[in-house]
């Protein structure tokens, strides 16, 4: 098996879950019972970032709400799957749509609903907060919490391992 930062090099694509991975596990609630999301700038400027980068980026979440589905929109998310029951689904229409292999895909799950598309890909991740479960199926267990920068954390470990990662030329780029 190789080391986890030589199968970084591979990567071609990102793929994360929204609750307890962009979002903390844990908020309040709204009026009507729905827990208010969170999100983290950092773990936004990577994505963004990644994508500016050419990296294609999909999120694949259980829930539906509006605002976290517009956030993602707005960084460049061309790729968002809500209301996902069946997230293996979710990433083959990813796949065919970016034209990359499963092999190629880093994912970050933190919750048992993403033990299936985890199997599938090729570098399966989770933040520090994940469940004992999706943490043995890791092969990186971020040091950063769910919506506490743990996004920011593989993307930045990713494009490092590629030469990508903040170089003099980025800031005179369209990538910031």
């Amino acid at each position: 098996m190789a080391f986890f930062k030589d199968e970084l090099c591979n990567v071609k694509g990102f793929v994360f879950d929204v609750d307890g991975v962009l979002s903390r596990d844990t908020s309040p609630l709204n009026e009507d019972g729905d827990p208010i999301r969170t999100a983290n700038v950092k773990d936004g400027f990577a994505i963004r970032s990644a994508i500016k980068m050419g990296y294609p980026v999909a999120v694949i979440t259980g829930g539906y709400i509006e605002r976290v589905k517009l956030r993602y929109t707005k960084l460049g998310v061309e790729h968002y799957y809500d209301k996902a029951r069946n997230k293996v689904e979710c990433l083959n229409d990813f796949l065919a749509k970016a034209k990359l292999r499963a092999e190629e895909i880093l994912f970050m799950g933190d919750d048992l609903v993403d033990f299936n598309v985890m199997q599938a890909v090729g570098v399966a991740t989770c933040p520090n907060d994940a469940v004992p479960e999706i943490k043995e199926l890791s092969k990186y267990i971020s040091d950063k919490n769910g919506g506490d920068g743990c996004v920011r954390d593989v993307i930045e470990q990713t494009l490092k391992a590629q030469g990508k990662w903040f170089t003099p030329e980025m800031l005179n780029s369209r990538a910031f």
